[in-house]
């Protein structure tokens, strides 16, 4: 159902196996089955994962894992009660995306722009290509998963806008900015001219690869991110693909976009999951009032 009906990505799929194979296990050794199983048995598994010391955001986790198979399996008519329905998770606070000033991504931008003079043709791609990947997070937010996967075709030269194949197989359309766009003309120029070199035929990926998927990979983004934090000068462990993205949404609001706005553009289906930046759109209300209100240096002034 996930996955054909929902559209579930390899790797949430994954995960919701490894959380229903660890349940059954548990129920299994307690001689039930998820077909027979009532709802204290559901609480002792909750217990028991709280005894083996898992975080409340794993154990949530878990439990949305068993909720929704509880309530397919109602739904479909293979049982005719959900026993899930009543359970109640951990509470668990959410914490604050990590995040970067803006003075601190202009120095990833500036450090990425930096090629030594002379440079060989392979060390200039690669360069230029972490410098796309870059400038294209920074201006449109997406996720390091959607970024590596662009095609080709996001680059056309008219392009001002990317269609972005998101989370549920759901496609969203994200506006490019000129900085994304010449850093993107400025790297297609160097991927041509070693195409020509190697005499390899065009991919159909932006940002292609050896590896088997045919593109770069996350992981590998991520890896040159760390390098390039720290050429910038900046901790290797407060950059990566995501806190790029939480800054794209950070800044906007902070600038003053509308909360369902960078809802849209960063692809969430819920605005409960974009609240996480309200602490922004919090500390613009108070500069607002404390800069723009009439009274608020007469007061100040007198405190």
């Amino acid at each position: 159902m996930l996955a054909a009906e929902r559209g579930a990505e390899a790797n949430t799929l994954s995960a919701y196996s490894r959380d229903l194979a660890d349940f059954t296990a548990h129920l299994a050794e307690a001689r039930w089955t998820i077909a027979n199983t009532g709802t204290e048995p559901l609480r002792g598994y909750l217990g028991d994962l709280a005894r083996r010391g898992l975080s409340a955001a794993t154990v949530a986790r878990r439990l949305s894992a068993i909720r929704q198979l509880y309530r397919f399996l109602y739904a479909e008519g293979h049982r005719r009660d959900d026993p899930a329905a009543v359970l109640e998770g951990p509470k668990r606070t959410r914490p604050l995306p990590k995040t970067l000033s803006i003075a601190d991504v202009d120095r990833l931008l500036r450090t990425a722009a930096m090629v030594e003079p002379g440079a060989l043709l392979p060390r200039r791609l690669r360069a230029a290509r972490l410098a796309c990947l870059l400038e294209t997070l920074y201006a449109t937010g997406l996720r390091v998963s959607e970024l590596v996967a662009l095609p080709a075709s996001a680059a056309r030269r008219d392009a001002r806008v990317i269609v972005v194949r998101g989370k549920g197989n759901k496609e969203r359309i994200v506006p490019l900015n000129d900085a994304a766009k010449r850093s993107m003309q400025a790297y297609l120029t160097l991927l041509a001219e070693a195409g020509r070199e190697t005499q390899s035929a065009p991919s159909k990926w932006l940002f292609p690869s050896f590896g088997d998927s045919g593109h770069l990979t996350r992981q590998h983004f991520a890896r040159d991110l760390k390098t390039l934090a720290a050429a910038a000068g900046l901790r290797d462990e407060q950059i990566s693909p995501h806190v790029l993205r939480h800054a794209f949404a950070s800044h906007l609001l902070h600038n003053g976009a509308d909360l369902r706005v960078v809802q849209t553009l960063l692809g969430h289906a819920d605005i409960s999951t974009t609240q996480i930046y309200t602490h922004v759109l919090e500390e613009r209300l108070k500069s607002l009032v404390r800069d723009l209100h009439p009274l608020a240096d007469t007061r100040d002034a007198q405190g």
